[in-house]
């Protein structure tokens, strides 16, 4: 009798799903390891950082109150939070014209007060003495040196640089509004659009909580974005695409450098925020949109400023790098959003 050779065993329905379940898991924990290596570690603030320089007297103060203290000592109206890292040369126009809209205010309307935190990240070049000379030279011009209490231009100075998102957030930490602002230090979007952003945040707020995101987007055909270089419009195109298969597609413009959010809404983001590069703007809108807080997008004004401290390819690519970081750890729950909301 002639014996049929029946061959290696036939792979069952079960053994495929055992087998795939297997490359998934340890896919997933090969993930986790590489994003243990190199997802950002914010580092805690030293001792020097928790105190600013009075622009005015000159004298070094302890921060008196946080972000999480539902009523902050002295509370303001607006705070402004200026993040620069070697900004001698542009700073000095961008604050100038941003004290001359807030005390113009002020003047119109005694109950509106405003702080300016400069947020010096680390530089090396003499950005916190400008910041105070332009803050004194204005209140000097001004001649209503008595009404300065209402009004404070405040410098934090960063022992080390942590980049455009970590000096964002540790301005957020200890400013004292009740809107608080963050603005690029270049003056590219007019300062007086702050209105725009305050009456759209006032609209969508829920239960004191709102983000609204000054954007660009209606700019996309107008000269100062078609006469830009080839090489930036590409890179942009680029980065909106991976937004969009990435699903984060509810904002045209993530990347303009001036948002505005309540106190409340700041107090539930930045405590978990931990993106300090160029894309921190990513990480603050997923997490808003994961606690369900409003998001509004304003168009406002907008012009290309020389002088950037971005290297496009090599920032682009970091940028790429921290996109894929934050989607990771969100997805495979290695950061979690824990919403405290505060009773205002």
């Amino acid at each position: 009798m002639t014996s049929v050779s029946s061959g290696p065993p036939a792979l069952t329905a079960a053994t495929l799903a055992a087998a795939a379940a297997g490359f998934l898991a340890a896919l997933v924990v090969g993930l986790v390891q590489v994003l243990r290596l190199v997802s950002p570690c914010p580092r805690t603030p030293t001792p020097n950082e928790q105190t600013y320089t009075d622009a005015l007297s000159g004298k070094r103060l302890p921060f008196s109150s946080r972000l999480s203290d539902a009523r902050a000592d002295k509370p303001v109206s607006l705070s402004v939070i200026v993040p620069a890292y070697n900004e001698t040369q542009r700073l000095p126009a961008m604050l100038s014209e941003a004290l001359s809209y807030l005390d113009a205010r002020h003047k119109k309307d005694s109950r509106f007060t405003y702080e300016v935190i400069v947020v010096d990240d680390g530089s090396k070049d003499a950005t916190s003495d400008t910041a105070a000379k332009v803050a004194r030279r204005h209140a000097e011009e001004d001649g209503e040196r008595h009404s300065w209490a209402a009004r404070e231009v405040r410098v934090l100075t960063l022992e080390k640089n942590r980049g455009k998102g970590g000096a964002v957030t540790q301005g957020m930490l200890v400013a004292r509004g009740e809107k608080l602002l963050f603005a690029d230090a270049d003056g590219a979007t007019r300062f007086s659009d702050v209105d725009l952003l305050e009456r759209r945040i006032e609209e969508v707020a829920m239960d004191g909580s709102a983000v609204a995101v000054g954007s660009r987007a209606h700019m996309v055909s107008t000269e100062a974005v078609v006469k830009r270089s080839f090489i930036r419009n590409l890179l942009m195109h680029g980065f909106h695409t991976l937004l969009l298969i990435l699903g984060i597609s509810s904002i045209a413009d993530t990347q303009c450098g001036f948002k505005m959010l309540t106190r409340s809404a700041a107090a539930r983001i930045f405590p978990n925020m931990h993106v300090e590069g160029w894309i921190f703007d990513i990480e603050l809108l997923l997490i808003a949109l994961k606690i369900h807080i409003p998001v509004a997008e304003v168009a406002v004004n907008w012009h290309e400023v020389d002088g950037t401290k971005m290297d496009l390819v090599r920032d682009s690519l970091r940028m790429l790098r921290d996109l894929l970081i934050i989607r990771g750890n969100y997805w495979l729950g290695r950061w979690t959003v824990t919403d405290v909301k505060q009773n205002t």
